[in-house]
Parts: structure tokens; C-alpha cells; sequence
């Protein structure tokens, strides 16, 4: 398995979501994430979110991921 793995390539219109080994960076998500899956926006998936900010109040935040607990799911954003 890959350090990163797209687990679901669309979630609404401007997320999708990773399924990452726990301690991958934005940096490393962000890239994966541009090459496998471009956005389709000028400035490509932009933002890794690992907390609720005045961006992002009601964006769902990491979870360990149900088959693999050393990995974690994030969504990423546009």
C-alpha cells in the first residue's frame, strides 16, 4: 500500500478524502493528490485539514481508518 491512497476521489464539490500512513505530511498528501487526481482548479487541492479553523468550522477532521490503524483518513480541500 501507498504512503497515500485516494480512498474516495470526490466528496461534494470542492473535497476528497485519503486514506495516509499516519505521520505523512501535507506537503507528500498534496502532492499525491495532484498528480493522481487534479482538481480541475487553478490552484489545485490546496489544503490538507487536520482541524476545524474560521475556514473550515463544520469540516469533518481526521479519522483513524477502519481497516488500518496505523493510517488515517483526512479530506483535502480546493
Amino acid at each position: 500500500m501507498k504512503k497515500v491512497e485516494i480512498s474516495r476521489s470526490m466528496i461534494g464539490i470542492l473535497y476528497m478524502q485519503v486514506c495516509a500512513e499516519r505521520g505523512a505530511t501535507d506537503e507528500e498528501i498534496l502532492t499525491m493528490c495532484n498528480i493522481q487526481n487534479p482538481s480541475g482548479t487553478s490552484l489545485g487541492w490546496v489544503k490538507v485539514i487536520r482541524e476545524a479553523d474560521e475556514h473550515y468550522p463544520d469540516a469533518h477532521l481526521p479519522v483513524v481508518c477502519d481497516d488500518y490503524q496505523n493510517r488515517i483518513h483526512y479530506l483535502v480541500t480546493c
